[in-house]
């Protein structure tokens, strides 16, 4: 009888932690506050390192979620729950991730700032090229055999920076942006 009851219990604790995934967008269970940081990290949550495992079960969470703002739950076990640590916690976790968006963001600028460079030294070549291409003799011909694929090279090296190097970027600012704004909520179950 009692163990009836306990399973009656645990099915009912389950069905609980269902109906609770389905409500919001992002939802990760945890069995302790530790499971947020990183294992090797014995400072107090306000300075901890998140751990790479939630960041990565985050980041597969809100990969096809569309663009606007997201609710993070953690569902917490009710007898561990302390609202100072969760305080913490959400503080800790948006400065993680405004940081990590600041930085990616800088990061983006950086790579277009050195396409738009490519760029310009590509389109300085092929005038130069085109420019000593009137004059004849062996040194100017020379120099227009180096310059004009040199422009080329550059010209499509810059475009490749800004337009694809930039693209395969974005998720991972797509994901710190999306982070940044979001609600972070605890739960019990």
């Amino acid at each position: 009888m009692v163990k009836e009851e306990n399973s009656n219990k645990q099915k009912m604790g389950e069905n609980e932690k269902q109906d609770l995934l389905k409500q919001s967008e992002v939802s990760l269970i945890l069995d302790t506050y530790d499971d947020i940081f990183s294992d090797f990290d014995p400072r107090p949550y306000n300075q901890r390192a998140i751990s790479h495992d939630l960041l990565e079960e985050a980041n597969r969470a809100v990969r096809n979620t569309p663009k606007g703002d997201i609710q993070l739950k953690f569902m917490v076990p009710s007898r561990i729950r302390i609202l100072q640590y969760e305080n913490l916690i959400k503080k800790r976790l948006k400065d993680h991730f405004i940081h990590h968006y600041q930085i990616e963001q800088d990061n983006l600028k950086k790579i277009k700032w050195q396409g738009a460079k490519w760029f310009a030294v590509g389109i300085a070549f092929m005038m130069f090229a085109t420019y000593i291409h009137n004059f004849t003799g062996f040194w100017f011909n020379l120099l227009t055999i180096i310059s004009e694929p040199a422009g080329w090279f550059s010209f499509w090296e810059g475009l490749g920076k800004i337009f694809i190097v930039a693209e395969e970027k974005s998720p991972s600012l797509r994901f710190y942006e999306k982070m940044a704004r979001a609600e972070i909520l605890f739960m019990s179950y």
